[in-house]
C-alpha cells in the first residue's frame, strides 16, 4: 500500500499541475495522500517533514532566487538585455539569424539574467530576424531554448543558474565543478542543437516554407496567462506576472555598458570561489549558532549571491538614472522571486515526505541498484524526478535530499570526485525536465506564438537529445579520466 500511495500521490501531483493547479496546494495534498496510504501520522508529516524540508530549501537557496530575479528585472527594465540582443543580432544579421539568437540568449543567461526575462526580450527580436530571413516561426522556440535553457543552465562552469547551485551544499562543490567536462558538454549541446536547427531551416527553405503568418507573437498575453504562470513558476526562478509590473527605460545603454554587469557576475563568482573564500577563516561556522555547518556547504551559495549583488550594484551605477522608477523595478524583481521559490520548496517538501515513508526503501534500492555505477544512478534519478515534476531544480533537490548522502558515500567508496557527481547531477536534471509539461516549454511556446504540434519536436532535439548526448559523454569521460 505504501508504494501505491507514493505512485498515486506523484500521479496526482503531475496531472493536476499540468492542468494548471498551483503546486502550493498540490504538493502538500499529494504528500499527505502518500502518507495516508502508508498509515503514517498526517499532521506530523505536514508540519515537521514537509514544512521542515521546504523551509530548509528556502533557507539555503532563497537568496539566489531573490538576487537572480532582481538582477534579471533590472537588466530588462534598464534596456540592457535588449541592447545586448540588438548588438548580437546586428552583428550577425538575418543571414545568421539562428546563431545570433542562440548566442544572445547564451550571453545574457550565462551572465545571470533570469531565463524568463530572456524569453520575453528575445522573442520579439527573434521574430524580426526570422521574418527577414524567411525562417519558419515554428523554429523560434527551439532556437531560444538552445541559447537559454541548455548549456548555460547546466554545463558551462560558473553558471549562476539555480540548478548549478543546488548540488553545492550536498557535495561541497563550487559553481565551477568539473570545468573541463562542463565545457565539453556545452560544446556538444551547442554543436548538436545548432546542426539540427540549421538542417531544419535548410529543409524548410527547400520546401518553400517561409516565416508563416504575419500575426505578432503574443508576448504580453503570455505574461498575463494564469496557466502559463502556474507552470512557469515551478520550472524557473522568475514569476512571469512581474514582467510588466514596472516601467522600462526609454533609452537603453550601449552594448558595452550593458554587458559589463554580466562580466562582473562571472569575475566576482570566480574570485569568491577561488581566491576570497578559501583565504577566510570560517571555522566559526562549526558553532551551533551558525547551524554547525562548513564553508564547503555554504561557500558555493555565498559566491553566487555576492556575484549577483555586485552585478546589481554595477548595473544601478551604470543605468540607474535611466530607470523611470528604481523602486518599482526592484519591487517587481523581488516579488518575482517569491512564487517560484515557494513552488520549488513545495516540491522539495513533497519529496521529503515520500523519502521518509517506509516504502521509499524499494525506490531507493532500485535506483541504487541500477547497473553502471553511481554516475549512471545519479543521472537516471535526476532525469526521472525532473521529468515527473517538470522542474530541473525541483527534481534535482528531491533526488539529492533523498539520496545525496548515499551518493557521497558511494563516491568515496569508488574514488569519484564529488565535482564529477555535481556536474552529472546538474546535466541530468536539465534533460528530461524539458518534456511537454515543463513550465519553461509552455511559456516559451506561448511567448513565440507557437504550439506543441508545430515546435515541440525541435525543442526536444535541441533541449533533450543534445543534453542526453552531453550527459553520456560526461559520464564516459568522467569514468575514464576522472573529473577535470
Amino acid at each position: 500500500m505504501g508504494l501505491a500511495g507514493i505512485l498515486l500521490g506523484l500521479a496526482l501531483l503531475v496531472w493536476l499541475a499540468f492542468q494548471g493547479w498551483t503546486v502550493l496546494l498540490l504538493a502538500p495534498a499529494a504528500a499527505l495522500l502518500a502518507a495516508a496510504f502508508a498509515g503514517e501520522p498526517l499532521l506530523a508529516h505536514w508540519t515537521q517533514t514537509f514544512m521542515g524540508s521546504a523551509a530548509q530549501f528556502l533557507a539555503q537557496f532563497f537568496p539566489l532566487f531573490l538576487m537572480g530575479a532582481l538582477f534579471g528585472k533590472l537588466m530588462e527594465d534598464s534596456g540592457s538585455v535588449a541592447a545586448i540582443a540588438r548588438w548580437m543580432t546586428g552583428r550577425l544579421g538575418p543571414q545568421r539569424a539562428i546563431l545570433a539568437v542562440i548566442l544572445a540568449g547564451a550571453l545574457v543567461t550565462y551572465g545571470g539574467v533570469s531565463l524568463f526575462v530572456a524569453f520575453f526580450v528575445l522573442a520579439p527580436m527573434a521574430e524580426a530576424l526570422f521574418r527577414a530571413a524567411s525562417i519558419p516561426r515554428r523554429l523560434m522556440p527551439a532556437t531560444i531554448a538552445l541559447g537559454t535553457s541548455t548549456f548555460t543552465m547546466s554545463a558551462l562552469p560558473g553558471t549562476p543558474a539555480i540548478q548549478n547551485a543546488i548540488p553545492m551544499p550536498f557535495f561541497g562543490t563550487t559553481p565551477f565543478a568539473a570545468p573541463g567536462l562542463g565545457v565539453i558538454a556545452a560544446a556538444i549541446m551547442l554543436g548538436f542543437g545548432l546542426w539540427w536547427l540549421e538542417r531544419a531551416s535548410r529543409a524548410a527553405k527547400a520546401r518553400g516554407e517561409g516565416f508563416g503568418d504575419d500575426a505578432p507573437a503574443p508576448v504580453d498575453a503570455a505574461a498575463e496567462d494564469p496557466l502559463v504562470r502556474e507552470r512557469a513558476t515551478t520550472a524557473q526562478a522568475f514569476d512571469p506576472a512581474e514582467i510588466h509590473r514596472s516601467q522600462s527605460a526609454a533609452v537603453g545603454p550601449t552594448a558595452l555598458l550593458a554587458v559589463l554587469p554580466l562580466i562582473v557576475v562571472i569575475a566576482v563568482n570566480s574570485a569568491m570561489s577561488f581566491v576570497v573564500l578559501p583565504r577566510l577563516d570560517t571555522s566559526f561556522l562549526a558553532e551551533p549558532r551558525w547551524g554547525a555547518t562548513s564553508l564547503a556547504a555554504v561557500g558555493g551559495v555565498w559566491s553566487v549571491a555576492v556575484a549577483l549583488a555586485a552585478a546589481i550594484l554595477t548595473l544601478l551605477l551604470i543605468t540607474g538614472r535611466r530607470l523611470p522608477s528604481v523602486r518599482r523595478s526592484m519591487d517587481a524583481g523581488a516579488n518575482a522571486a517569491v512564487l517560484p521559490a515557494l513552488s520549488v520548496a513545495s516540491l522539495v517538501g513533497f519529496g521529503a515526505v515520500v523519502a521518509a515513508l517506509p516504502a521509499f526503501s524499494v525506490v531507493r534500492d532500485w535506483v541504487l541498484g541500477i547497473e553502471g555505477g553511481p554516475l549512471v544512478s545519479v543521472a537516471i534519478a535526476t532525469n526521472i524526478l525532473a521529468a515527473l515534476t517538470g522542474s530541473a531544480s525541483g527534481g534535482l533537490t528531491i533526488a539529492l535530499d533523498a539520496l545525496g548522502p548515499t551518493y557521497m558515500g558511494l563516491a568515496a567508496k569508488h574514488g569519484i570526485d564529488p565535482a564529477l557527481m555535481h556536474r552529472v547531477a546538474v546535466i541530468g536534471a536539465g534533460t528530461l525536465d524539458s518534456l511537454p509539461h515543463n513550465g519553461a516549454v509552455v511559456t516559451l511556446l506561448a511567448v513565440c506564438g507557437s504550439n506543441h504540434g508545430k515546435s515541440y519536436l525541435d525543442i526536444a532535439m535541441t533541449a533533450i537529445v543534445s543534453a542526453l548526448l552531453a550527459l553520456v559523454a560526461v559520464i564516459v569521460l568522467g569514468s575514464l579520466f576522472g573529473s577535470f
